[in-house]
């Protein structure tokens, strides 16, 4: 059985990431994001209610920083889960998520 996921949006360029991000939640975020993130001036997202990740998780993060940088738009990732965080720092990618303790 496999968790939901979604993104709310919490006004000013804010965005709640919510549920499970995994092989099989992260496709239809990965089609989602362009229209919440489109014509902010920066974004940030918040992970406090992600309940479970893998590295389908990561990967999505990852490209979600990369669409922003190609955007010229701030991306600031606030709030991820330790789990995210390990992953990140194993891979290497902590800098590309600029982690700094949120």
């Amino acid at each position: 059985m496999t968790g939901e996921a979604h993104i709310e949006a919490a006004g000013e360029g804010r965005y709640l990431l919510c549920g499970e991000l995994s092989f099989a939640t992260v496709p239809a975020l990965l089609r989602e994001v362009d229209t919440p993130f489109n014509g902010q001036e920066q974004v940030i997202l918040d992970l406090e209610r992600v309940t479970r990740a893998d590295s389908a998780g990561l990967a999505l993060l990852v490209e979600w920083v990369r669409r922003a940088r190609q955007r010229s738009t701030p991306l600031t990732i606030r709030n991820m889960p330790p789990q995210l965080q390990g992953m990140a720092k194993v891979a290497g990618l902590d800098r590309v998520l600029s982690l700094n303790g949120n």
